[in-house]
């Protein structure tokens, strides 16, 4: 796949920028070089390739799933403005 100048000028018309011939002439080389290692990239067999989430096979360590901080609901809604049944009373936001 190859850009021409055209399709460069083009653009900059549609993105409103101001560029001159030899801006045009050395973006259209700089996109072409790029879409010329895009066909490359392409081009490379990777049917038998495992896709992989991290090149390095690191395991995560993991905590241990367990309760650190007792439960203080009782001392909280204790200082709490208004509470029933456990849960907290608000003013009603939404008619």
């Amino acid at each position: 796949m190859s850009i021409e100048q055209k399709d460069i000028a083009k653009v900059a018309t549609l993105a409103r920028l101001a560029i001159s011939t030899e801006e045009i002439d050395d973006t259209t080389d700089r996109i072409n070089k790029v879409l010329n290692l895009v066909d490359q990239l392409q081009a490379a067999d990777t049917d038998s390739i495992a896709p992989m989430a991290h090149p390095l096979d690191a395991v995560q360590r993991l905590r241990a799933d367990s309760v650190t901080e007792t439960n203080n609901r009782d001392g909280f809604q204790a200082i709490a403005p208004a509470t029933e049944d456990g849960l907290y009373l608000v003013p009603k936001v939404i008619d």
